[in-house]
Order: structure tokens, then sequence, then C-alpha cells
């Protein structure tokens, strides 16, 4: 689905993008990206946003003039559209149905994006992007497929830009893969207010797609010869008008503008789908294609049968284009809540992790609108999401524990006199185990770790104007130990309410919200208070995590203030930093038309770039709204945007600390380099390759005890379930698409170099889909992760110790892939039957003399692997999976074509080889169709479900048990 990705996201020094101005919004400096095969495009300048004045009275209607050519005006104002569905045979993601209700008409292109408008556009010098992928189509009116959700949301920008619109989708950086498509566009924010070209809403496609709606006259694999045709030509558009909508249900399946998210019995006003990816990142696809049978495109289905992501890409996608504002639109999450306004992450942990060294990271802050806490969690790999902790707690400040596990925060702000309430809570969706701190008044927790090694929490008893000494010193600083979910007991430490931090000794500690005000000891060991600043106006103060006992904070343009930054400043422009003794030693300046709040200081980067500190912010635009959080790099005194909303007050920012991935534990040991040893994956990565990632991190953690590796497709990812073998330790290596070169490179490699405890491998025997250049193995092992392994001889002699903790800490995929493939490697299956997907073959049957000698070829390698294994003492088992048994009624083996008399020959060649060599077995579970897998046992026409997989797993036991050694 998706080509090689060749990305070196290092280093990126990013500046925040300025509220835009009359001339367009200001460009970020990215630094230097070093690979000439992907690059960072800098921010697209948009045009000032005029009416476009799409005329029209008809229920639909081509939208003429020059300037939106080839769209059709859908009167859509007032109406209602159902999406999803209420049938229980349908997939999860599809139920149930809802009710969207317009309040604005939009237009639609008649067609899908064409071959050559896109190469016309988005290629041509006076147009489009440098670097932009040029597409060879057979014929210029082909749909222009292949494309990623980024390619197309370029080509609405570029249309949008063209024709002096203002562009609906915002982004800092783009980044390509070896042959041009963009595979992410970091920063990147819809605008649906903005009146432009942009990809259809899900709801909108199917108000369209309803009027003409006819799969049995598209362009499906009924009459298609499985490739696509010339728009606008299939039966169902024969002597209709310029007004009729083609090719909504055939020719190729279409990208709309949504994540996908959750549908709910109800009804949503001007709906847009998911606020954000929530880690997987999937897209909303529509309709149906060349490949896919009538019977099977319907109206509510919202994918394809393997995840989609925005940098997926297909011969069988496309996309059509739509223009027009949605008024007050509204988005619903996973948590079925929906909300006319959003918090977006605008960077992921890769870019994060290249100013900071770590990907191990998360910020939590108070979305002010509801008072409720949020958090994003980079570690999750992905798409990052914003998750709100959804309670009727008014929650400030957050501090998040040392261990990322919880989050502390107190019902009060800084600067507000009287009483507060403290909290701990999990940091999770749920915010689950809360306990309050039972005290008269606690606020501003900070979590510390003290030089004894106990964790505890630092508080005042109130945080109010420390203006006045004597009332300043009539409040309290305290300390109170939180271990096993729970407060211990309460200690005073100072009088004085030093809100601001304590150093790790204790010897300093600092305030602010009116007054710098410092307890400190003095070179002759004596503890004293005094006021810093020359009693000028601060607040926001925070005393640094790194043991440097630096402390940072915001002022008012005050004379000191001046003298040290040299020029007259607004309130809140700079951030000041002082010494351990009160000396002003450096300052950054707020992003053109922002001004800093709620300052803190960040843990210790572990990467050159953040060698000076760094400090989380909210960032205030010129209406005095928080509208993003964003991460302040003294070393080079840039500003990163992390996340975008309405109101975003008191960030706190978390990293996971080092242990003891810095070196060796040992001198025989080599040092592993960060930069490759377990590396296995980078952002804007194929879902194939994000499993690959999660594998490796699995083969790594349980190779020591592992008796049977299983590689393979999907099919083994959902057929062979280890939980099913208890009393055999199993692990799934099985990963999406089929590529039997991929299989054998890994289990050769890492399966047989690594057989110590090893008493069998099985593959999946997928050879109705081997073909030549399939590419899957290349677009994995290209990371430098897999390189690194293989220029260590696969660590035949000797795993470092380091090695699994290196691939923890690395890049890692979504929490929701970790949970998918949590039972030892296998995926979580569905329910269905062997007809859900129809029986379709995708393929031509016939074998071409090239596909024939490959499959030749492949039979030959895993004979001399066969050889291999019986030489270590270990058994080879190939496994064919049961498919639709109606494929018994065709002259196919199977989904991806293969003739049935080729398909014997195939099975007979290796039923000699189980002969030949008694360490090679033949498991034949399909049996050429004739097997006793029923309906209940399938997900769909290849795939087993749960019932079928505990079959199939029962009897690949049965099998080793027949033919290992007690």
């Amino acid at each position: 689905m998706v080509g090689r990705i060749f990305i070196l996201l290092v280093a990126l020094a990013i500046a925040s993008c300025s509220s835009e101005d009359k001339d367009g919004p200001s460009v970020p400096d990215f630094g230097p990206v070093e690979s000439s095969s992907s690059y960072i495009e800098e921010l697209p300048v948009s045009s000032s946003s005029f009416d476009g004045g799409i005329a029209g009275s008809s229920s639909s209607e081509v939208v003429s003039g020059a300037l939106q050519r080839d769209l059709v005006k859908i009167h859509s104002e007032g109406a209602s559209v159902v999406v999803g569905t209420n049938l229980e045979s349908a997939w999860i993601k599809d139920r149930p149905q809802m009710n969207v209700v317009f309040s604005y008409d939009f237009s639609i292109g008649r067609h899908e994006v064409t071959c050559g408008e896109y190469n016309a556009l988005l290629a041509s010098p006076e147009t489009g992007i440098a670097g932009a992928v040029f597409l060879e189509c057979d014929n210029d009116s082909l749909p222009a497929t292949n494309m990623t959700y980024y390619d197309a949301v370029l080509y609405a920008n570029a249309r949008s830009k063209q024709e002096k619109y203002d562009t609906a989708y915002a982004y800092t950086g783009r980044i390509s893969d070896a042959d041009g498509h963009c595979i992410g566009l970091n920063g990147l924010v819809f605008r649906p207010e903005v009146n432009a070209y942009r990809l259809p809403t899900e709801a909108e496609w199917v108000f369209a797609a309803g009027k003409n709606w006819n799969p049995q006259m598209g362009w499906t694999s009924d009459n298609s010869n499985y490739k696509p045709h010339q728009v606008c030509t299939a039966e169902e558009t024969v002597g209709k008008d310029s007004s009729f909508l083609c090719d909504m249900a055939g020719n190729v399946m279409e990208w709309t503008n949504d994540w996908l998210g959750s549908f709910r019995d109800t009804t949503v006003r001007n709906f847009v789908g998911a606020p954000d990816g929530s880690g997987l990142g999937e897209r909303v696809l529509k309709g149906g294609g060349f490949r896919n049978a009538s019977t099977s495109v319907n109206l509510f289905s919202r994918g394809d049968v393997y995840t989609v992501t925005s940098s997926t890409r297909a011969e069988y996608v496309g996309f059509r284009i739509a223009f027009g504002a949605i008024p007050d639109a509204v988005w619903m999450g996973k948590d079925g809540k929906a909300s006319t306004s959003r918090m977006v992450a605008l960077t992921d942990a890769f870019t994060l992790q290249g100013v900071t060294g770590v990907y191990d990271a998360k910020i939590a802050f108070r979305n002010d609108i509801t008072g409720n806490l949020a958090f994003v969690d980079f570690s999750n790999g992905g798409v990052p999401a914003v998750i709100e902790i959804v309670d009727t707690i008014d929650s400030y400040h957050p501090d998040i524990s040392p261990d990322g596990k919880k989050v502390a925060f107190c019902t009060s702000p800084e600067g507000i006199d009287g009483r507060s309430e403290l909290y701990v809570r999990n940091l999770s969706g749920a915010g689950s185990n809360l306990v309050k701190l039972n005290v008269e008044s606690a606020s501003i927790p900070r979590w510390k770790v003290t030089p004894e090694g106990d964790t505890v929490i630092v508080y005042v008893s109130d945080a109010g104007n420390n203006k006045n000494a004597g009332d300043f010193f009539s409040k309290s600083t305290w300390q109170v130990p939180f271990s096993n979910g729970q407060f211990g007991t309460p200690t005073k430490l100072y009088n004085g309410a030093f809100h601001g931090g304590v150093s790790e000794n204790g010897k300093l500690a600092v305030t602010g919200s009116r007054l710098l005000r410092a307890h400190i000891e003095d070179s002759l060991g004596n503890l004293h208070d005094t006021v810093w600043y020359n009693g000028n106006q601060v607040c926001n103060v925070s005393l640094s995590k790194d043991g440097t006992d630096r402390t940072l904070f915001l002022d008012f343009g005050g004379e000191m203030g001046r003298a040290f930054v040299g020029y007259r400043y607004s309130s809140h422009e700079q951030i000041l930093v002082v010494d351990h003794m009160g000396n002003l030693i450096h300052m950054a300046r707020a992003p053109q038309g922002y001004s800093f709040d709620h300052s803190e200081w960040a843990p210790k980067g572990f990467s050159e770039l953040s060698a000076s500190g760094l400090a989380v912010v909210s960032l205030v635009n010129a209406d005095g709204a928080h509208e993003k959080i964003a991460l302040v790099n003294f070393t080079n005194n840039t500003v990163m945007d992390l996340i975008a909303g309405d109101e975003l007050w008191h960030p706190c920012l978390w990293f996971r600390p080092f242990q003891s991935v810095v070196g060796p534990v040992s001198p025989d040991e080599p040092v592993l380099a960060p930069e490759s040893a377990g590396v296995y994956l980078y952002p804007y990565y194929s879902e194939a390759a994000a499993v690959y990632r999660l594998k490796m991190e699995m083969f790594w953690r349980y190779i020591g005890t592992s008796q049977v590796l299983v590689y393979g497709s999907s099919r083994v990812e959902q057929g062979v379930v280890p939980e099913f073998a208890a009393e055999i330790e199993m692990l799934n290596l099985g990963v999406m698409g089929i590529d039997v070169n991929r299989d054998l490179y890994f289990a050769r490699n890492y399966g047989l170099n690594h057989s110590g405890n090893l008493k069998a491998i099985a593959l999946s025997l997928d050879f109705d889909y081997w073909r030549p250049f399939n590419g899957i193995l290349d677009d994995i092992i290209f990371y430098p992760g897999y390189t690194y392994d293989r220029n260590h001889n696969f660590w035949k002699d000797g795993i470092p110790s380091q090695l699994l903790e290196r691939v923890e800490y690395a890049y890692s995929p979504s929490a929701e892939l970790r949970y998918r493939y949590s039972r030892r490697g296998a995926a979580l299956a569905g329910v269905g039957s062997w007809d859900r997907d129809g029986t379709e073959v995708r393929d031509d049957s016939t074998v071409t003399e090239e596909r024939m000698a490959y499959i030749d070829s492949a039979i030959n390698e895993i004979a001399r692997l066969a050889e291999d294994c019986a030489g270590l003492n270990i058994h080879l088992i190939g496994l064919v999976f049961p498919q639709a048994p109606q494929y018994k009624n065709t002259g196919s083996f199977g989904l991806y074509g293969i003739q049935r008399s080729v398909t014997v020959r195939i099975l007979e060649r290796l039923d000699s080889l189980a002969q030949a060599n008694p360490f090679f077995h033949l498991m034949d579970e399909n049996k050429m169709g004739n097997h006793d897998y029923t309906d209940e046992d399938a997900v769909n026409r290849d795939h087993l479900s749960e019932k079928g997989a505990r079959k199939f797993t029962g009897r690949f036991v049965e099998l080793l048990k027949s033919i290992l050694p007690e």
C-alpha cells in the first residue's frame, strides 16, 4: 500500500508560527534536513479570503465560471443524511447509524480528480509544489490514484491558492517519500470555517452520493477487468447531464476529509468527523472501486479491508474535491462527545525527540473551557491525540509524577487567595484512582524525588498575592510523601508559600505572583529570605528541574527587564531567567503576535539542541486567548508549537528518564548507537512497518524462551493464537501483507540465528499472492535498526543486554496497535462469515510464466531453509490457511487468483518436499476448499475468526506434539 519512506527527522529546530497578518503567516525555520529523498516544505502562504459567489437554485447543478470548474452545487442547507448503519453484520466502525443535519450548502467535484488535472496543478512549475510527484498515467482522464491523504490535501490547497482563495489546511512542514508522495504534514490543522477547496466530509460525501446511488451501474469488479477507467464513462453516466455525479459507487475508492471516529445514535449538526487521529490515525474512505464486487459496495462503509491511515496509498484509491466553508463545525471523538471546539496536537514524538532527545514524553494541561485536565501521550506513537479527563473537579496546575503514570493538581490557580484542594489521579482517559489530600488547603503541587529516593509532593497552603510580607509568611510550604496510591503525613518545610519550586537539596525555594521571592542558603550556610529582581512585578515563577537552580519567570516590561533585554517590550513578551543567586542570565522572546503565560521549566533534555534548557508555555494571541501550548528552547531561543485549542492553561511536560541505555553494562558489550540500535520505525509509517516494530520488540523480549516462531501474513496474525497453546511457548510474528521474501528473511536471519530454545518455525504458504516485485520487505528493513542488526550479524554471537531497552525506548506505534497484538503477537479477530466481503477474485487467475518462475524460486528457498532447520534439529512447517469454500465453484484457488490446476501442482511439490525432508511438514487446512471451517470460523473470505483461530491453532499444536520430542 505505501512505498518506501526515506525520512531523516533529526535535530529540527522548529520555530513557532506567528499569527497571520496582512502579508500572510510567517514561515518557521526548520533547519537542515539530511536526506535528499525527503524534505520539509515551508508553510503555504494563504491569499485573502473572499466569497466565491457560487450560484444556483436546483437541487444539484454544475458550478460555472472560471473559478469553480467541474463542481456540482449541492443544496443541503436544512437537509439531513444518515451515516453509518445498524446492521449487526457490519464492521463495528460502521455502527451505529447517526443522523447528520446540514446548515449550509457545499459543492463537490462531478468526478474524481483525474491524473491530468493533478499533474497540471501540482506538478506545474507555476502552481505546483517543489518535489511533488508527477503521476505516470495511461490516460489523463483516468482517476489520479496511488495518492496519500496528504497528497490530496496539497492538491486542495494548491487549487485554493491558484484561484485566490484562502486555504482550508494549514501546516508547518511537509515530508515526502522517495517517490515524491507526501506522507506527513507537520502541524496539520483543518480549518472548516474557511471558504476554500478541500476534501468532502463523510456526511457530505454520503449525502451527495445517495442521490444517484447504483453500484450495479458503476465500474466494479463485475465489469472493470480489474483496472480503473476514464471518469464519467460508466453505464450509470450514459444519458446524464453535467450535474450528474460520476463514479461515486465505483472506479476508485475515495478519500474524505474526516478522521475515523465513532458514531452515536443521535443527531449531529455539521459533522466533520473525529477531532484527531486518536493514536492509530485512521481516515475515512468511501465508495467502491474497480476491484470490488457491486454487491459488496454500500453507502455506509468507511474504509478498506486493511487499516487506512493518512499515508496509505493504493492503486484503487483516489479522491474528489469539495468547496465551501462549514460553519460551526462539530467534531465527535471516540468517547461519543460532540464539540464545536477541539484541541489538536501540532507535533509528534519524532519531531519532539529531534529537539529533546526523548521519544517518551507526555504533556498535561488545563482546558479552561471545561475546567478539566487534558493530556497528550507522545510515547503512544502514531498520531498524537489530546485526551480530556472529564469530571466535575475544577483542575489547575497539573504536575506529572516522576514515573509518568499519575498527575497531581489543585482546585485554585496561582494569585488567588483562599482554600484549595489537592488531588492525585492516574494520567489516563478515565483518570481513575482519584485520591484527595486531607488538609485544610493545598495548592500548586510539584512532584519531587528526595535525595533518599522517596517520592513526595511539595505544595503551599495558599497561592495568593505575595506582595505583603506579613501575609506571605503567614502561609507555608509543605511536603507530603506519596506511594502506593496514597498520601503520607505532611511535613512543613518553610514559612512562606514558595510555590515556584524547591530545589533537590532543599536549599533554594522560589515563588512569584507579584514579587520574585527566594528562600536561599548563603555562602555561610545560613538560610534566609530575600526578594530578587529589584522588587519588580513578576508571575509564573518556576525553578529548574536539572539541578542548575535557575529560575524563570514572566514580568510586565519593567525597568530591570528592559535594561537586560536592551529594548522596551510588553507584558509577558519575554521569559526571563536568573541564576541561583538571582542574577539575570537569559531571556527568550515570544513569537510575533503572541505573549507568554503559564511558563514552567521542562525536565532536562538529552540533546545538544536542548543543552541550555526547555520550558513549556501557553501562547496568548492578540485577543487574549491561550490558543497554543509551546516549547521554548533556551539553547537557540526558538519556540515550537505543541498543541492548539481555544483556552489551554498550565502546561506540564514530562520525559521518561534514561536508565541503562546510556552505555554498556560490561566492557565486553558494544556501545549501542542510539540513533540506530532498535530504531525499527519512524513516524508516518505504514501499518505493516508499525506492526513489525512491535513484533521485533516481542522477538527480543521472548526469544530466550520461545519454542515456536510463526511467520507470515495477516492470515497468521489472526489464525494462530499462542494463548490457545498454553503448553508450548509460541510467538506469532505474522504481519499483514503477503511477501514470502520478507518471511524467509526474518525466519532465517532472526529465527535461526537465535535458535537455542527453538523447536519449530512455521511459515504461511500464501502462494496465491506470491509474485515478483512485491517490495514489502524493502519497505520494512530500510529503517536503521534492521541495518544495524545486519551489520552486527543479527547478534548471532550474543544479544546485547541493552538491545531490548533500546527498542522499547525508540519510536513506537500507537497503544491501540499494542493492544491489538497483546496476545503474544496474535491480532484480535472479529466475527463474520466466508462471504462477508464477497468472494470475488481480485486478480486474474491465469499465472504468467514470470510469476510461476517466482513461485518455483520461493519453494526452492523454502527447501533450503528446511535443510538448514534440519541441521539444527528444528522443524519447519508450511501452513496453508483455509479460504472461502465458495472458491471451489470458480476456476481460482482463492482471493488472489491462481488457477486451481496450477495450485494442485504446487501442493504436490510441497508434499514431495515433506516426503524428502523429515523436518519439513505441510499443514494444508484449505484442502482445495474442501475444509470443515464453517461460516462461524471466518471473518471474511480468507481470514479466520476467533473461533476459527482456536480450531486452527489446536490442530497446529497437535501437529507439533506429533513431531516434536517429548
